[in-house]
Parts: C-alpha cells; structure tokens; sequence
C-alpha cells in the first residue's frame, strides 16, 4: 500500500476524486468482518480519534486545533468559511509549514539535489529487475524519466509514487485548508508562523534505516486504481471529522494491497509514525505553549488531521499538560 500519509505530513498534498481524472472508492465499505473488527478495536482505543476543530484551554490560554487536508477540494468551501472568522479574531496562526518555510524548502530543492539523490548506487541496483520495471512504469506515469528515478532516494521515491498519477497537475496547487486559511490570516493582519522547520521533513527521513526506505518504495509498487482508492478512503474519512478511522484503515488495508510481509508492514507504519507523526506531535507541545504565553489572545494551530489523535497525538499530549479539551463545529 502506498504510504501517503508520509506525502501529506512531508509536501503538503492531499487531492480529492471530484477532479476529473480520478474516480476512486473508498475501500472502507469493502472490508471484511475480520478487517472490520480490527478497525473497530483499534478505533475503540485511540484518543481523540474523531473532530477535525478543537479548542484547547488551561487557565487564561485558548488554543484553537483544526485538522487540515493540504490541496485543493471543493469540500472545503464550508470549513474554510466557517473558519475564518476565527482565524481572523487571533492573535497568531500556526501551520506546519508558513509561505517563508515553503520557500526555503522549495530552495532547498532546487539546490541541494544531494538531499535527494543516493551517493552511489542506484534503485535498479538494489531492486529485483522486476520491480525496477514496475517502479520506472509508475515513475513515467508521473512525469519522471526512469534514468531520473533511479538516482533517488528511496523515501523521495515513496513521496512521489504516493500521490496518483491522475492527480498530478493538481500538484502545482496551494488552495489546501492550511493555505487558504492562511491567506485570511495574511489579509487580516494576523501573523503566521511555522510550527518548525522545513529541516525536519528530511532529517526525518534521513534517519530512517535504509533497509525500511526500500520497504517503503517496495510497498508502493501496487496498482494505480489502488492509490486513488486508498486517496479517497482517507478523503471519505476526514470529511466525516473521522481522522483517526482514516489513518487505521490504512494499515487494516494493508495486507492485501502490499506485496509486503505483515511483519514488514508493521515495521514501514511505526517507523513512519514514530518519524513523521509522533515525534513531531511532541516537539510541536512545547512550540504552542511558548506562542500562547507569547501571544495576546487566542492561537490558532492548523496542521494535517492525522497529527490531532492517538495516544502521543496533539490532543492527547495537550490533555497530558493539564489543557481541557472541547470538540467544536468544524
């Protein structure tokens, strides 16, 4: 299964099948009994798992937590409405990733290809012949020569198989909930800051063992029809404010749309959760706490849905920290 919560957290992009060229299903009718009692029961014992717009307090200090998908959707036309008076009304907004972080990042990318690119070998030497001609196929479908891909990273690679191919003139796109949001606050005159830096998104990665890198590009050499279901399952899901369920259904879903083992499957989620979810949630406390005592009326916080639930998700660790929590309209 593709890992595409490891391209919402790291780019930013999330499309939805209202543009013309995808027409996926949510798989999450498809599951079995056995899928769908796993669902559940993971469901059962994860925090905060449904809201996508959260008010957090702790004495005088309110904090607003919103859930944001990245790219353009017209489902966001009521949330973004109904939202922006908020973010008008506050003090400060903050996103993952601000317009000055983006631009560094874009810098970054246009400059330090060494970020990008393995040191020596290549992918068609580390890969079965096999899958390399799988993995070529999928990279001209996306616009990206095979003699290009085969000097990547691994874990650049899974980013770029993450996002169908049909979605791919959406990708130039910046009209995500995130975004819009922050073109209020801009117009407004509220600040907007980023939660860290883009430097994270790679150091992440870069840590990661490179025998899971390859896990991950493996796991993504499934069929194309599968990427724009798995899209609109997670799409399907947030719209419903069911966060958590959109993120579980991912690994129910896994063992029969991977090629990989259980066991290899297991080790490709924790090692993204750990590096792209759960860290940053925890890095991100401390963050929020300095901008409350910093700022002169409330905060808003937008940041991807999948980082507001679980046991070391936001909510969760502001829970922790003495902050009450209600669930508000979104």
């Amino acid at each position: 299964m593709r890992p595409i919560f490891l391209a919402l957290t790291f780019l930013g992009l999330m499309a939805g099948p209202l543009h013309a060229a995808c027409d996926g299903q949510s798989l999450t009718p498809t599951l079995t009994t056995a899928e769908r009692a796993e669902l559940d029961t993971r469901l059962a014992d994860l925090p905060y798992a449904s809201g996508n717009h959260w008010r957090a307090t702790r004495g005088d200090a309110v904090l607003h937590l919103v859930g944001t998908m990245h790219l353009g959707e017209p489902r966001l036309d009521g949330p973004t409405s109904r939202l922006t008076p908020l973010v008008e009304g506050a003090g400060l907004l903050l996103l993952e990733m601000a317009a000055d972080e983006k631009a560094a990042l874009e810098t970054a990318l246009a400059t330090r290809m060494d970020i990008l690119l393995l040191p020596d070998k290549t992918l068609p030497d580390l890969l079965p012949e096999a899958e390399w001609q799988m993995l070529a196929d999928a990279m001209r479908q996306r616009g990206v020569p095979p003699f290009m891909g085969a000097k990547m990273r691994p874990w650049y690679v899974s980013i770029l198989l993450a996002i169908p191919s049909c979605m791919k003139e959406q990708l130039a796109e910046a009209d995500g909930l995130d975004a819009r949001l922050e073109r209020h606050a801009v117009a407004a005159g509220v600040p907007a800051r980023s939660l860290e830096p883009y430097e994270t998104g790679f150091k992440a990665f870069a840590d990661m063992p490179f025998e899971t890198q390859m896990l991950m590009v493996r796991s993504a050499l499934s069929a194309p029809e599968d990427g724009e279901d798995l899209f609109e399952t997670m799409l399907t899901a947030y719209f419903a404010e069911d966060h958590g369920a959109s993120q579980v259904v991912l690994e129910v879903l896994s063992p029969r749309l991977t090629p990989l083992s259980e066991a290899e499957n297991k080790r490709v989620f924790r090692a993204l959760d750990e590096a792209l979810i759960s860290s940053r949630n925890r890095a991100w406390i401390p963050v929020l706490e300095d901008a409350l005592e910093e700022t002169d009326g409330y905060v808003v916080a937008a940041f991807g849905a999948a980082h507001l639930a679980g046991h070391e998700g936001v909510l969760q660790l502001l829970a922790d920290e003495g902050f009450t929590l209600e669930r508000l309209p979104f």
